[in-house]
């Protein structure tokens, strides 16, 4: 116990420092290159995810159905794009990352915003060092000989990886669901504001997915009324 509580003391005096110096995620990494070293391994393990993100997988898992049903019936260019992810997952009714990555990708489309700036995709023999002009967004890094179609889920990536401030900062993290979890973590962590053209995205997931709904404004987010309604 001691040791957890000097641990929440430290990180909270990390942060209150990030918040006071706004300090930049390279610069962060810079300054506090051994306590991430030791950490986020930790982080990225298999055995703390499981346990970390087991609380937002719930919720994600509890609305996972629901929104399946909104993307099959919503309908013009919007729906359609739906229908092409959903598409990929019709023969993994059972695998449910391949379900929750689905849901990761449409929403965006369903609330409207663009998501081209946010997942993107090279290949596994491409540079990955060097992603400028990317606030934050997740990688998957696929196969050389892999097709790359509109709205692919990218299931089969060799693996996914976060960018800040156009680097690499976090990678071999498995799939999008994970990388989602350790996301939020990270946004936290340093202090920064949600990317703006996902902000509806991640405001919604504050909202519904961590909080349940105690948060909501219904006015602002007609898509979480109807989640909550038929949960």
């Amino acid at each position: 116990m001691v040791l957890i509580d000097w641990q929440c003391r430290f990180c909270f005096a990390k942060r209150s420092e990030i918040e006071e110096e706004v300090i930049q995620s390279e610069h962060f990494l810079c300054r506090f290159k051994i306590e991430i070293q030791l950490h986020l391994p930790l982080l990225s393990s298999v055995a703390y995810l499981a346990k970390t993100c087991k609380p937002n997988f719930q919720e994600l898992d509890r609305f996972t159905q629901r929104f399946i049903h909104i993307f099959k019936a919503k309908g013009g260019d919007i729906g359609c794009n739906l229908k092409k992810i959903l598409q990929q997952i019709e023969n993994e009714k059972s695998e449910i990352i391949g379900r929750r990555t689905a849901v990761l990708h449409g929403l965006p489309l369903l609330l409207r915003a663009d998501p081209t700036d946010f997942y993107k995709t090279c290949f596994d023999c491409d540079d990955k060092g060097e992603m400028s002009g990317i606030s934050i967004g997740i990688l998957f890094v696929i196969p050389e000989d892999s097709a790359t179609v509109p709205y692919c889920l990218h299931l089969d990536a060799t693996f996914t990886a976060i960018i800040l401030e156009g680097r690499v900062v976090m990678d071999d993290l498995g799939n999008l669901p994970k990388a989602m979890c350790l996301l939020f973590w990270l946004i936290y962590a340093l202090n920064v504001e949600y990317p703006a053209v996902l902000k509806n995205m991640f405001d919604f997931f504050q909202s519904v997915i961590v909080t349940r709904g105690k948060s909501l404004k219904p006015e602002k987010s007609p898509v979480a009324v109807t989640l909550l309604c038929h949960d």
